[in-house]
């Protein structure tokens, strides 16, 4: 994991306003808290109430030594990821938490979690100053001809054996903050006038800590401990889990989340202003906002409903943002981006159709291809019994009816970055392809399993089938392709999907809300979508980086696992045939430019976020850099080639037209025909036709 994932503290997510030494309510006896913030009895309670709730979670940890020395982890990992703020005292010091917090917490005690955070405060104000100071030096006495290196990832790095040792640490992360700047061709006036900004922004927020903040902080360090997805949330922060901006009538269409102090962008609202500008990409952490033409100003350590309102509101409008591309090995090599705000049109949220032709033997296949962005429902259309209330289903189905009359020969269905969405909805899709049975099983905490079923006769479409996927594609998506490939209805064919296989529910509690896992989805055949998500029966290359994207990418994510199968009846069995299909789709893929082009930027890509030092020598920078910069423009060129396109000059060339492009984005969409994961897929489809036919020419004979 990257320092830029690192480098700023969990704890800097969820800062509110308000003076820091200030508390409300009364104090309960406990054991001597160690310096300024403390619980309140509110939060004491909730700690007690959250500890028993926690008993029927769906892993039903037990409350024991192992626990506490796994939240002690937890706490400390949360606070400081990459081991920049606290020394090996320190650490030592805490080691006589490691058996007692199981207990504390389930008595509402909360002494361990306010002293280490009272000492983290201190140690972060105290760095944070000596940054503002070592800012105000004068940088051209700084030395970039040596050999040092800063370390990219401190997750594992041993914890600095003193203060000596930890000024080293930081006096390289600051070398290594002016050198990076240096090469994007800033001058020393504007690093120290970014930098002072920063540190300030900063200083500021961690000041205005709260007991509030603490108890949040350490409370999901417990929860954490059980699954990413079990959360406690403050009476302030309740409404604030996975904030969607797609509820906003107008702004940029996407969902935020905050992580290790950044906000952290985990997908893109089909139809908004984001998905269709294409700067934007899931992964990336927006480190600053501004309107308009202003420069933008910090927002590391802003609480996500803070940066979520800056980055709001009105149509028409301009917002800028500093991001950390996905996959940046150093926090401070920021862009900037614009996108003008908009109403993310809900039609193009809505599944759309289109016919593809693929030409094979001297014939043309027709093929129907059906793009379902989300699994929607109109709800209060639903529930007040309105017969043409828009679905997911209805939406399909009238689709499926317009292409059956087209007499196409298969169906694709793009499922392509779909995060999901009503359960209703995607059971109901699956019985247009199946003539009843189970489409999918829930194993609730208490060990009961319920299956949902297709409660339709009939199949609305029973031709042959593919389903696309992407590493994007999470919880209703991949009940829809795991049902499929289960009955052996459709081939998968993409990436593997994200893995979200878990159920929450949202439990109000007498200081807040805790959000907890209760329970896993299963597939008819038994096997869960959890962690694993849905692996493709035929592979498309991609871009994604699984170590940053998907279940498995999380902290104490719940693990893959099986119960029995339910009784279901397959359609076919696509196995026997799945190796010539791979076979003559790598064949392909390898001569097909568009596919050269993803594998070769991939590499380069994956070259980059992996390495583990970074060398403060500007000449040997310079040169990383440079080679980097010529590898990415040979890689467009090359494409640019096999699309019979003039070749960009330099790597300016190529930024200015991703900027271009980002401002135009109608000026480079694509028809499904275009897209060549649909037109290889199609391939695949038709390959597979063929296949089933010769096998049926030869049972014949």
């Amino acid at each position: 994991m990257s320092l830029v994932r690192k480098m700023f503290p969990a704890a800097l997510s969820v800062l509110l306003l308000g003076g820091a030494l200030q508390v409300t309510g009364s104090l309960r006896a406990a054991p001597e808290i160690e310096g300024a913030l403390k619980p309140t009895s509110e939060q004491t309670d909730a700690a007690e109430e959250i500890s028993d709730k926690l008993k029927y979670h769906y892993r039903k940890l037990e409350f024991n030594d192992a626990l506490s020395s796994r939240v002690l982890d937890q706490y400390l990992k949360d606070l400081d990821p990459n081991r920049l703020y606290f020394v090996a005292s320190d650490i030592k010091e805490f080691d006589r938490y490691r058996k007692l917090l199981d207990n504390q917490l389930s008595d509402g005690e909360l002494e361990a979690g306010y002293t280490i955070f009272n000492r983290f405060q201190t140690r972060i104000e105290e760095r944070l100053n000596a940054m503002l100071e070592m800012v105000n030096t004068d940088l051209s006495e700084l030395k970039f001809d040596g050999d040092e290196s800063v370390r990219v990832d401190r997750e594992e790095a041993d914890w600095a054996a003193d203060e000596d040792e930890l000024n080293a640490i930081w006096e390289r992360q600051f070398k290594n903050a002016v050198l990076t700047m240096r090469l994007n061709d800033t001058d020393d006036k504007d690093i120290q006038t970014r930098l002072t900004r920063r540190y300030e922004s900063q200083l500021k927020r961690i000041k205005q800590n709260t007991p509030e903040d603490v108890f949040q902080v350490y409370i999901n360090a417990l929860t954490q401990t059980f699954d990413p997805h079990t959360t406690y949330f403050t009476p302030h922060n309740s409404e604030n889990f996975d904030i969607s901006m797609s509820r906003s009538l107008e702004g940029i269409g996407a969902v935020l989340q905050y992580e290790d102090g950044y906000t952290k962008v985990v997908r893109l609202v089909p139809g908004g202003p984001a998905a269709k500008g294409g700067q934007l990409k899931p992964a990336d952490r927006i480190v600053g906002v501004s309107q308009n033409e202003d420069t933008p100003a910090p927002v590391i350590g802003l609480r996500l409903d803070e940066v979520v309102d800056q980055i709001r509101g009105p149509k028409g409008t301009k917002v800028n943002l500093e991001i950390i591309p996905a996959g940046s090995n150093s926090e401070h090599d920021t862009r900037i981006i614009s996108i003008v705000r908009n109403k993310v049109v809900l039609e193009e949220q809505a599944a759309k159709k289109d016919i593809i032709e693929i030409q094979r033997h001297g014939e043309t296949r027709k093929l129907g291809i059906i793009e379902i962005p989300a699994f929607y429902l109109d709800f209060a259309a639903f529930h007040r019994g309105d017969p043409d209330y828009t679905s997911t289903t209805s939406d399909v189905a009238k689709l499926l009816v317009e292409l059956r009359k087209e007499n196409i020969d298969g169906l694709v269905i793009d499922l392509r970055n779909n995060g999901g969405g009503s359960l209703l909805e995607v059971n109901k899709l699956v019985s247009l392809f199946i003539n009843r049975g189970p489409t999918v099983q829930v194993r609730e905490s208490s060990g009961r399993v319920s299956v949902e079923a297709d409660k339709f006769p009939g199949v609305l479409y029973a031709g042959p089938m593919a389903v696309i996927v992407n590493r994007y594609s999470a919880s209703a998506s991949e009940i829809f392709a795991g049902a499929m490939q289960d009955y052996g209805r459709a081939l998968i064919v993409g990436d593997q999907t994200y893995g979200k296989g878990t159920v929450q529910t949202l439990l109000d509690l007498n200081h807040g809300k805790l959000k907890m896992t209760n329970a896993k989805f299963y597939r008819v055949s038994g096997s869960s979508n959890q962690n694993l998500g849905i692996v493709p029966d035929v592979d498309m290359p991609s871009l994604i980086d699984k170590a940053d994207v998907g279940e498995s990418s999380l902290p104490n994510a719940m693990p893959w696992d099986e119960i029995d199968s339910a009784s279901y009846q397959r359609v076919s069995d696509m196995v026997p045939y799945l190796p010539m299909l791979r076979e003559r789709h790598d064949s392909r893929i390898k001569q097909d430019p568009e596919f050269v082009y993803v594998e070769s930027l991939r590499a380069l890509l994956d070259h980059n976020r992996n390495m583990e030092e970074l060398s403060l020598n500007m000449e040997k920078r310079a040169s990383m850099q440079k080679d980097f910069d010529e590898r990415r423009l040979a890689i467009e060129n090359n494409r640019r080639k096999a699309r019979a396109e003039e070749p960009l000059s330099d790597i300016k060339a190529l930024r200015d037209l991703e900027e271009q492009r980002a401002l135009d984005p109608q000026s480079h969409d694509e028809a499904m025909d275009e897209d060549p994961y649909v037109r290889e897929t199609g391939e695949i489809l038709v390959d597979l036709i063929d296949l089933i036919t010769d096998h049926q020419v030869a049972r014949k004979g």
